[in-house]
């Protein structure tokens, strides 16, 4: 297990609550680092470990910078690549940016394409991908279904040992879970810095005034750009939560206990339908349609109205609720990182339920 040593608070706690421990670390991390560095001191310090290690296989997951850089420093190896989460697309190369580059370009240097849909796989095919392209579901239903599982067992059986790191309910200071229908938000794409930021904390405000039953929790991420427009625009209001980035297990807690999720995130696309969760996705573009598809997620976009249409519909629209939280999550059944392994190990994986 190897850290590059980005957001290093974030994965610190992630690492604990599965057990982990990181073999090796590149502590690459500086301040307001650009695309460049992250991908020249990935690769730096990838060369050395690669050549050491002489691993069988090098695993990446999802489309990060730091993901491309390491498939990159792979290949320059000869060392096979496994993409987990392989498949994704907008067909928009700038949207997201830079993650819908990375994928494409972890594609072309892969060996193992572990794609957790069939649209996923699909895609791959269209761009000419067909050898070595597996549908496993995706791994973060995997973590998600283990840590709510544990967080049932400790509600339910509080003298059951589970994990320190294990959070049964979402701890927000002043926050009334019970009195509130609490909206989970989440922002922090390069392509809503900016005006589409604050578009949408302009709906958010507007959706509080309509609704004084609602409130909005929002864990700030840690780049000043995105935590000094959210600071400045609704530290103020009574009803907004502004916080420090949940734990996984804090936020897997927050899914579960609040009423709906905007997001411009792509994990929360997956996971909050798994717990039953509707998702307005504050994006213009989506790697992610079988969520829409399926209905359980609507992509809203960044324009004020928009968002307060559909917010607006979700809030006073019981059957529209319902349409949306009782569908099945076309994203995996929670075995998909037992799929990798088998296919890893040179086995027949088993099959998926649909």
């Amino acid at each position: 297990v190897i850290l590059t040593g980005q957001h290093r608070e974030m994965v610190d706690q992630v690492m604990g609550l599965f057990s982990l421990q990181a073999d090796r670390d590149l502590a690459i991390m500086q301040p307001k680092q650009t695309l460049t560095q992250i991908t020249c001191g990935a690769l730096t310090g990838l060369e050395d470990l690669l050549v050491e290690l002489a691993p069988d296989v090098v695993l990446v997951q999802g489309d990060t910078t730091t993901a491309f850089a390491a498939a990159l420093a792979a290949f320059y190896q000869k060392i096979p690549v496994g993409h987990i989460e392989a498949g994704l697309r907008t067909h928009d190369l700038w949207n997201p940016y830079p993650e819908e580059a990375n994928r494409r370009l972890i594609s072309q240097v892969a060996q193992f394409h572990f794609a957790p849909t069939p649209a996923a796989v699909a895609n791959l095919e269209k761009a000419g991908i067909t050898a070595g392209v597996y549908h496993t579901g995706n791994t973060v239903i995997d973590a998600l279904l283990q840590v709510r599982q544990l967080q049932l067992a400790a509600q339910s059986s509080p003298q059951q040992a589970v994990p320190q790191q294990i959070s049964p309910s979402p701890m927000v200071s002043g926050l009334d879970w019970e009195n509130h229908r609490v909206i989970l938000a989440t922002v922090h794409r390069r392509e809503n810095w900016g005006a589409p930021l604050a578009a949408i904390t302009q709906a958010w405000l507007e959706i509080l005034t309509k609704f004084p039953d609602v409130a909005v929790v929002l864990p700030m991420h840690k780049n000043p750009v995105v935590r000094e427009p959210l600071q400045a625009i609704l530290g103020d209001h009574p009803r907004v939560f502004l916080c420090e980035p949940f734990s996984y297990s804090e936020l897997v807690a927050a899914m579960a206990a609040c009423y709906l999720v905007m997001t411009d995130s792509g994990g929360l696309q997956e996971e909050a339908p798994a717990l039953g969760k509707p998702v307005l996705v504050l994006r213009l573009t989506t790697e992610r349609p079988e969520a829409i598809t399926a209905g359980t997620a609507q992509l809203v976009g960044t324009d004020t109205e928009a968002i307060v249409a559909a917010a607006h519909t979700l809030l006073t629209d019981s059957q529209a609720y319902g349409a949306m939280a009782n569908v099945a999550n076309p994203f995996g059944d929670g075995r998909a990182s037992q799929r990798i392994v088998q296919i890893l190990r040179g086995q027949p994986p088993e099959p998926l339920p649909y």
